[in-house]
């Protein structure tokens, strides 16, 4: 039976500004997918980042060139070679692994060999801010088991010293998004080391990275904008001890699931992260989550509305999407 695509742009306004080193983000932009056969329907959505060349227009433009290929019946394992990683694939191989659930009956968790998500912790964000209101945010959330503290090159120390103080048994993802550099990565371990930060992620840019080999680090430096794919990780392995899995970055769950599987035989630790997204995003990839060791997946919890049925916070844990949402039957 002959398949149909569609994809849009939509947007989803944020509670307040997601501000980050390198910009500020009033509005979550999306491209959505739904592809058709029969009576069912499979959804998937995707998050063009600026950092990696994509735009809302690029995106939509790669998915109307794919549109043949879907609607002929080109399927996931195909779809790698047909578009390169990114958001436009991802949206596509999301809405593909959905339909399959829905064509077959059979869940994506039980497509794939695993047991079903389960609620789990994920990382609130502490957004840049003054120290003061850093704190304010995180005393707010001081019970969620993890937080992530965005943080600049200005005075990275105090920023993470008032969170550290103002949520005293919370672990701490600390995350420049690039903005530091070599001095500043070397400066602040002990800082690190006395706030327990558990995790410090893409400190410095992804393509001055070459240092990194041979370091040894107070606390585990998480690859994000340096690793995509799986065939990333011969030389991220050699200078970080954990990579940031985004189904956004990979193309899709199904190359997402490679890299992460991959990253746990070359002896890495395991992230999951996401956009500012919404739960169609999450749905996904509570699948490489289940796995990982560190869950960032509170995109959602920025909007102002979700999609009805979709994950909500629960004091730092994650409860799971309604059954149906998406990949379920």
């Amino acid at each position: 039976m002959r398949r149909t695509l569609s994809a849009r742009h939509d947007r989803f306004a944020l509670t307040q500004p997601f501000r980050i080193s390198r910009g500020v983000k009033t509005v979550a932009d999306v491209v959505t997918v739904e592809i058709g056969e029969g009576d069912a329907v499979g959804r998937g959505e995707g998050v063009p980042y600026a950092r990696y060349g994509e735009s809302i227009d690029s995106a939509l433009a790669q998915i109307e060139a794919a549109r043949s290929f879907i609607e002929q019946g080109g399927d996931r394992r195909a779809l790698l070679a047909e578009l390169p990683a990114g958001a436009a694939r991802n949206a596509i191989d999301c809405a593909l692994w959905d339909l399959e659930a829905r064509l077959s009956g059979v869940s994506v968790a039980a497509a794939i060999g695993a047991p079903e998500p389960e609620r789990l912790a994920s990382a609130l964000t502490i957004v840049i801010d003054t120290p003061d209101a850093m704190a304010r945010a995180a005393a707010a959330v001081a019970q969620a088991p993890l937080l992530k503290v965005k943080v600049n090159a200005d005075d990275p120390a105090a920023q993470i010293c008032a969170v550290r103080d103002a949520a005293p048994a919370a672990a701490l993802i600390v995350d420049p998004n690039e903005s530091w550099d070599q001095a500043l990565v070397e400066a602040m371990q002990p800082v690190l080391k006395a706030a327990h930060v558990a995790l410090l992620e893409q400190p410095i840019p992804a393509d001055a990275d070459d240092w990194l080999e041979g370091f040894e680090p107070a606390v585990p430096i998480c690859a994000d904008e340096a690793v995509h794919v799986a065939a990333d990780l011969a030389r991220v392995a050699r200078r970080y001890q954990v990579v940031n899995v985004k189904l956004d970055k990979a193309g899709g769950l199904t190359a997402a699931l490679e890299l992460a599987h991959a990253a746990r035989w070359s002896g890495l630790g395991l992230m999951t992260g996401c956009m500012v997204s919404s739960s169609l995003s999450i749905a996904p990839a509570l699948h490489v989550a289940r796995m990982s060791d560190f869950v960032d997946l509170d995109g959602p919890v920025w909007l102002k509305e979700d999609y009805p049925g979709g994950v909500r916070d629960q004091g730092g844990l994650l409860a799971l999407p309604e059954n149906g949402f998406w990949g379920t039957v």
